[in-house]
């Protein structure tokens, strides 16, 4: 019978498309990876991989079998955290991935309240995409994540944190919106937001579900604080989520704030696997994301930060 070793060694020839270079994140000789995975295909009956001098690739009953062997070696990691989950949960490494719109504004934060509560757990931190956390989680990449919905998670489970509005931002050397709402951003032209990819664009663009919102489409920035500095010099206007603003995104930023009320929020939350053993420290550290989101001081929000 094959053993995880051998399922290991595959997944490492199938991430990266050499038998030296999965030797290596293996932590094994090239010829014992070779030998684990020629007894792998005799064991199996099957090829798994197609060698040639200047190419390694898999067949197709070898793909297969590779994303298969990724659930197995995660149920077996499970299986070890649920060893440990019973000895001490609270205990170990914890990998968590966050996207960049929501993790510098909360995490720094909450990490000291993580510390003194939970002082035998190591927090390994990730920033990502949401599809790419996703992926992490599923994979075993990453034990939780912090995202924003709604976004397609399939069967994770969630554990909801706070809704996060927005508001408008517009340059503060031109007229301010002299109302609130949909009005204020149907007067204010095509919008900056942020490069395909962001959770946060797709939602901007949906705040207004029955508005058929205009994205400026030669202009698509990496970051929030772009965002600010290109409506600071006037050349469009954008819609910044709150945590960011209560975060002080915009302080000393040259631009105006005006509420969106009616807008529709995005969700966030804390993701993980379906019975995943550490649910219980999951689901305290998600309170104290909540308590912690719940104490921070609002920032005002009608007037520009310099006028």
């Amino acid at each position: 019978m094959f053993t995880l070793r051998h399922l290991q060694f595959l997944i490492a020839v199938a991430d990266t498309s050499s038998f030296s270079r999965a030797a290596q994140i293996s932590f094994v000789t090239q010829p014992t990876l070779s030998a684990g995975i020629k007894e792998l295909e005799d064991r199996l009956g099957v090829q798994l991989i197609e060698r040639t001098r200047r190419s390694v690739m898999l067949t197709s009953v070898g793909m297969e079998i590779v994303e298969r062997a990724r659930s197995l070696l995660l149920d077996a990691k499970e299986i070890e955290n649920l060893a440990k989950a019973h000895q001490n949960p609270e205990v170990g490494d914890l990998r968590l991935g966050a996207i960049p719109t929501i993790g510098p504004y909360i995490i720094p934060q909450v990490l000291p309240l993580v510390r003194d509560q939970f002082p035998d757990l190591r927090l390994y931190l990730r920033e990502e995409m949401t599809e790419s956390l996703i992926e992490g989680l599923n994979k075993g990449r990453l034990d939780l994540i912090l995202i924003a919905l709604p976004f397609d998670i399939g069967t994770l489970e969630t554990a909801p944190l706070f809704e996060d509005g927005y508001q408008l931002a517009t340059p503060s050397r031109g007229a301010r919106p002299q109302s609130t709402g949909l009005a204020a951003l149907s007067d204010a032209g095509q919008l900056m937001l942020l490069e395909k990819g962001h959770c946060l664009q797709r939602h901007a663009l949906q705040a207004y579900p029955d508005k058929d919102l205009a994205q400026d489409e030669t202009f698509a920035a990496t970051s929030l604080t772009t965002l600010v500095a290109m409506v600071s010099e006037g050349l469009g206007v954008t819609l910044l989520p709150n945590l960011a603003i209560d975060a002080g995104i915009a302080l000393n930023a040259d631009i105006n704030l005006t509420p969106l009320p009616d807008a529709c929020p995005r969700h966030v939350v804390l993701a993980w696997r379906k019975n995943s053993a550490r649910e219980d420290l999951f689901e305290k550290l998600a309170e104290l994301m909540r308590q912690t989101h719940a104490a921070q001081p609002v920032r005002p929000r009608i007037k520009g930060n310099k006028t």
